[in-house]
């Protein structure tokens, strides 16, 4: 049996989230008769808000839901070590679920969360609700009290407190970077396309190629949504047809596919291709060559995301302005350039 939800509530009743809760906790803001009328309801729906984890006095548990798209992308596990770090150095716990890019898991671990097991949500969204556009169940988290700040893959529809890099900016410095290095016919290789960093990051190559009076050539974009790193090789291969003497990757097993590539088709790395690529993990570190990277940051990002968040929770009170923090980027010098 499907356990009856606050929004189940609204739906029904033609009201809104905000407007239950205010209801169920006898807030005096809304009329006697709309009260009695959502109480009754959920009293015959069984409705059971879990509060086992709250404090009495005032119902926090001081616990921050967080939500990764993917666990294999070591990007974020730098992000969960700073957010894991401030939150326990503020006496936040933290529990972390995996949306594994779908935006129905997305709907259901908030849902189940929002029961009363957390204070608010870092998250970085799934790519399902990218391409879906569909965003509800954030703002409709945020009107029954609990705040979200996003991190790196956000939504400028959803008004909520972000902390991002500058993607575009920072793949134009990666341009000029291998400019400054000699390259002329630059490649970009991208499985991210369905993805706002994704396309701001191309936004960025076009952008970099600009500034330094290079000319688009449609045929060293390898610009894709392919979710399966085994499949890179296969999607990266025909951009060897093509002269090129440098690579930006926005992100590092497409860069590893492209210098693996590179060393089958006669290329001698830096010698005669450079290759940069956006985070900064394990394998840029194990690479042969060991892959130059634009360094996000992660663990700083994770521990302003929470900062930010824990912020908002101490002010107790409904927070009407939102902010975005940048992340400052560089670049980390290996081998894999010159």
């Amino acid at each position: 049996m499907k356990k009856t939800t606050l929004k189940d509530i609204a739906k029904a009743l033609n009201v809104s989230v905000s407007t239950v809760s205010k209801a169920l906790h006898d807030i005096p803001e809304i009329s006697e008769e709309t009260r009695i009328l959502i109480q009754n309801y959920a009293k015959e729906k069984n409705y059971r808000p879990n509060y086992n984890a709250l404090s009495l006095k005032n119902r926090r548990t001081k616990s921050i839901g967080v939500i990764i798209p993917n666990m294999l992308n070591y990007f974020y596990m730098q992000v969960l070590q700073g957010i894991e770090k401030e939150a326990a150095k503020n006496g936040y716990r933290i529990m972390t679920c995996i949306s594994n890019e779908s935006y129905q898991k997305e709907v259901e671990i908030i849902d189940m969360l929002s029961t009363g097991s957390i204070d608010g949500f870092l998250l970085a969204i799934s790519e399902e609700t990218e391409q879906n556009g569909e965003f509800s169940h954030f703002e409709d988290t945020m009107k029954f009290g609990f705040p979200i700040v996003m991190f790196d893959r956000v939504s400028e529809h959803v008004e909520c407190d972000k902390i991002i890099i500058d993607d575009l900016n920072a793949a134009a410095e990666a341009v000029s970077f291998l400019v400054k290095q000699g390259c002329k016919r630059i490649a970009f290789v991208s499985p991210l396309q369905n993805l706002s960093i994704g396309r701001l990051r191309f936004e960025g190559y076009k952008k970099g190629l600009i500034e330094n009076d290079l000319t688009f050539d449609d045929n060293l974009v390898i610009n894709t949504s392919e979710p399966d790193y085994k499949q890179y090789e296969k999607m990266i291969r025909p951009l060897f047809k093509h002269k090129i003497d440098g690579i930006i990757s926005t992100n590092e097993s497409s860069a590893i596919s492209a210098m693996k590539l590179a060393k089958e088709n006669g290329y001698k790395l830096p010698e005669d291709l450079a290759v940069i690529s956006f985070a900064n993990g394990l394998l840029a570190r194990n690479s042969n060559p060991r892959l130059t990277c634009v360094s996000q940051h992660g663990e700083i990002m994770g521990a302003a995301a929470t900062k930010k968040l824990i912020e908002k929770l101490e002010q107790r009170e409904e927070a009407s302005s939102f902010s975005t923090e940048i992340i400052e980027t560089d670049i980390v010098l290996r081998e894999s350039t010159r």
